[in-house]
């Protein structure tokens, strides 16, 4: 069970921290420290025992993790979440601290393929906070075997209907996509989708291509496939991909601002005008 996060109260000195010892206390450590320094003991044997190293305890089920969520719901924040996020769902109105805590361990008492069962189980659930957790589960760049995960978080893709979810979704789908770039066949499709979620979980999810300092002619051809996607679906009007576009092109003017500026000067006129703008933004 997690707890929640919050400022650690400041250590305050106290008049017996400054007591003297009493001449047979010092006397004594002095001895201990004399007789250690002469020995050949590993000093692991005198460490004391590390807090983190208790035991983390058996496996969630399904119903552990949904009771753990739920047992940090916040009506007043619910509300709240439901009418920014607009998705008819559930909302428990659980902080992102407080759910990180808990995937991290859940994460660390699983196995990949009980992470995934576990991952799909939260998801079917719909609750808001559980298709959080269910898409942290599987954020790992190393993550082996990782194939039933990119399964799954491919087949969230079509189900994607607001931000939050759809990028938690992305953050974990890029690292598989960054392990396998073969993936990026599979990717390409979803740019054809009639489903504006899946159009720009396209370019959410090959960020990190944007990125690279000092990529190699394969990473080159990637970017050039992205912004291939990005000159045909600049006259979409949906503000979302208007947005995302924008967003890749700004982050890549980052690394390679000659590539954006001439990518801005064949195919920027078909952008709405707040999109160039936010392109350009560093140029």
């Amino acid at each position: 069970m997690s707890r929640k996060r919050g400022k650690r109260g400041i250590a305050r000195p106290r008049a017996e921290d400054f007591a003297p010892i009493a001449p047979e206390e010092e006397a004594r450590l002095r001895a201990e420290a004399e007789a250690y320094a002469a020995s050949n003991a590993e000093y692991e044997s005198f460490a004391e025992a590390d807090e983190d190293s208790a035991p983390l305890g058996p496996p969630p089920t399904l119903e552990d993790a949904l009771f753990a969520l739920e047992s940090w719901q916040d009506a007043g924040k619910a509300a709240e979440m439901a009418a920014y996020h607009k998705a008819v769902r559930r909302y428990l109105g659980v902080s992102t601290p407080a759910i990180d805590d808990m995937v991290t361990l859940w994460r660390a008492q699983l196995d990949v393929p009980a992470r995934v069962d576990l991952a799909r189980g939260l998801w079917d659930s719909d609750i808001h906070e559980a298709r959080i957790a269910a898409a942290k589960l599987l954020v790992q760049a190393r993550l082996r075997p990782d194939q039933a995960a990119w399964d799954l978080i491919a087949s969230w893709v079509e189900q994607l209907d607001a931000w939050a979810i759809a990028d938690t979704v992305c953050k974990a789908g890029e690292k598989r996509v960054v392990a396998d770039p073969t993936r990026l066949d599979q990717v390409e499709t979803w740019t054809q989708s009639d489903q504006m979620w899946t159009r720009r979980a396209a370019f959410v999810i090959t960020l990190p291509w944007t990125k690279q300092r000092n990529p190699k002619p394969d990473d080159l051809a990637i970017r050039e496939r992205v912004l291939g996607w990005a000159e045909a679906l600049a006259e979409d009007r949906d503000w979302f991909i208007q947005k995302v576009i924008a967003w890749w092109l700004r982050e890549l003017s980052k690394k390679d601002p000659e590539r954006v500026q001439a990518w801005l000067e064949t195919s920027g006129e078909k952008l709405k005008k707040f999109a160039r703008k936010e392109a350009a933004k560093y140029l």
